[in-house]
């Protein structure tokens, strides 16, 4: 007979073992939990154990029985949800930010190029040397920009989803 999962150990579930409460923020921040930084190294353990996991996640934290405190529980859960959405709208900006960017690049890039066509028939010396200048631009900016879509972006998106997954994930603390 095959042995079942136990709930705090499905696939989507990211579970965490905490001496306490402290585990999830920085350590050389004083304030209250309701305002706190998170731990790097949670933030980095999070990253790591999310990465092959659906987009439906779960947070389950582990927290010894005479340790837990419902109280806190209920800040962290604030704490963490507002940390991660903040973060997850920043880098989804980011993302459309260099996308525009990428665009403007690809069109000035198309345009230059449409441009110089019109200068390629005329006899003048300034309107050739034009052509010369304006042709390898206009190649430059458009793949450029094409770069800046596909490849900058790409760059940024892991992060993004990272932490739209991490707000959407539902967070649980559990005794052990």
């Amino acid at each position: 007979m095959a042995k079942e999962k136990s709930p705090k150990m499905q696939e989507g579930n990211i579970s965490l073992i905490l001496d306490t409460y402290d585990d999830i923020f920085s350590d050389f921040d004083p304030r209250p939990f309701s305002e706190r930084s998170l731990s790097d190294d949670f933030l980095q353990e999070c990253k790591r154990a999310s990465m092959d996991k659906e987009d439906r996640l779960e947070l389950s934290f582990l927290v010894p029985k005479k340790e837990r405190n419902i109280g806190h529980e209920l800040i962290i859960k604030k704490r963490l949800k507002s940390h991660f959405q903040k973060h997850a709208q920043e880098k989804q900006k980011k993302v459309r930010a260099i996308k525009r960017e990428g665009f403007i690049w690809f069109a000035f890039g198309a345009l230059v190029m449409f441009g110089s066509t019109f200068l390629y028939d005329l006899p003048q010396f300034f309107f050739r040397f034009l052509f010369i200048v304006a042709e390898p631009a206009g190649w430059f900016m458009f793949w450029e920009g094409l770069g800046k879509i596909f490849m900058d972006a790409k760059e940024k998106k892991p992060e993004a989803n990272f932490y739209t997954k991490m707000a959407n994930a539902k967070v649980s603390f559990s005794a052990y």
